[in-house]
Parts: structure tokens; C-alpha cells; sequence
């Protein structure tokens, strides 16, 4: 059974920074596109940033360009987001997702075509 489990969620004031985990199961094996993804409230889910396992190419959405920065530690079968600058608009619950198929992590960080979930993590940025 594939797995994902996302931490690092919290409540931080505005210009703070959080640093979300995605841990996985048979990590280097099964996964060759890992992606962050997020949904506020009342919104649908959006693509934050992911990246390709082979080749450590990866790809952000333009509102996060320059703040957050994925990075994966296979040592750990885990992936990394790293979130500075947070601000409100920040705010939502943000999922881990990966697939076998590389060409699913593209420049525009879809969340459609992704096989596997994790359950999520609230992310709160309010003063």
C-alpha cells in the first residue's frame, strides 16, 4: 500500500516561514513525480511546486516563485517544502501527491493526473 504522509503544518504570522514533510513509502521505487499542492477554503486544489525524482527538475507555481523551495532527501523517502514570506493568501491545507510517471511534474504544476495523496497539512498564516 503506497503511503504519504505530510507534517510541518501550523499557524505563523505573516512574513514567517514553515518547512512541510512528506514522508514515503518505497520512495526511490515507485515515484518518479512528487508534488505540494494546496485548497483554501470555498477554493479548488492548486499546484504549488513539484519535482521529477530522476533528474531533480522542478517546477513552481507562480505565486509561490521565489518563497518556497522543494527539495526531496531519498535517504529519508521524503519531500520537502520550504515556505518563506508566508502570507495570508498562503492559507490552506497542503497535500503531498506523487506518481510513476515522471512527465506528470510539468510547469504547470497540475494536480489532476497524480495517483497517490497524502492527507494533508493546515497551513494558518494570520497575525
Amino acid at each position: 500500500q503506497v503511503q504519504l504522509v505530510e507534517s510541518g503544518g501550523g499557524l505563523v504570522q505573516p512574513g514567517g516561514s514553515l518547512r512541510l514533510s512528506c514522508a514515503a513509502s518505497r520512495f526511490t521505487l515507485d515515484y518518479r513525480a512528487i508534488g505540494w499542492f494546496r485548497q483554501a477554503p470555498g477554493k479548488e486544489r492548486e499546484g504549488v511546486s513539484c519535482i521529477i525524482d530522476s533528474d531533480g527538475i522542478t517546477y513552481y507555481a507562480d505565486s509561490v516563485k521565489g518563497r518556497f523551495t522543494i527539495g526531496r532527501d531519498n535517504a529519508k523517502n521524503t519531500v520537502y517544502l520550504q515556505m518563506n514570506s508566508l502570507s495570508p493568501e498562503d492559507t490552506a491545507v497542503y497535500y503531498c501527491a506523487a506518481d510513476p510517471r515522471r512527465y506528470v511534474c510539468s510547469a504547470d504544476v497540475s494536480p489532476a493526473p497524480y495517483t497517490y495523496w497524502g492527507r494533508g497539512t493546515q497551513v494558518t498564516i494570520s497575525s
